[in-house]
């Protein structure tokens, strides 16, 4: 059963705002392929390849987001939003926001860290 509530640092977005952070992965997947691919296929100088690593984090954020169905930057600015898109609710507790920022960070870092890995292998292409 999905999670339909708001518990600190495990769960702070519902199935709206998971659905738009999964299509958000897709989308900078696609930006990272195509940036990818097109960097190797026009010869260019490798190290541009590092750029992939903008949209690869981005992806990485918003699987990752959709997956713990939590949202970094909502942790960051203390709110939730289990409603419609854009709607957004007030986390008044400090230890909820404290718990919440740790869990924000956690999946920015694993972003950042898959990002890295893709620039990685990018670079070791052809």
């Amino acid at each position: 059963m999905a999670q339909i509530e708001y518990i600190p640092g495990v769960c702070n977005i519902g199935p709206d705002e998971i659905a738009r952070r999964r299509n958000l992965g897709w989308v900078a997947l696609a930006i990272s392929v195509g940036l990818l691919l097109g960097l190797i296929l026009t010869r260019v100088n490798p190290w541009w390849r590092l750029f992939v690593f903008f949209p690869a984090t981005t992806s990485a954020s918003g699987f990752l987001q959709a997956y713990f169905h939590f949202c970094a930057g909502y942790a960051r600015i203390g709110i939730f939003n289990f409603g419609p898109v854009g709607e957004r609710h007030k986390v008044d507790d400090g230890f909820s926001k404290k718990k919440d920022k740790r869990k924000g960070n956690q999946i920015t870092l694993y972003a950042v860290l898959i990002g890295g890995v893709t620039v990685i292998i990018g670079l070791l292409l052809l």
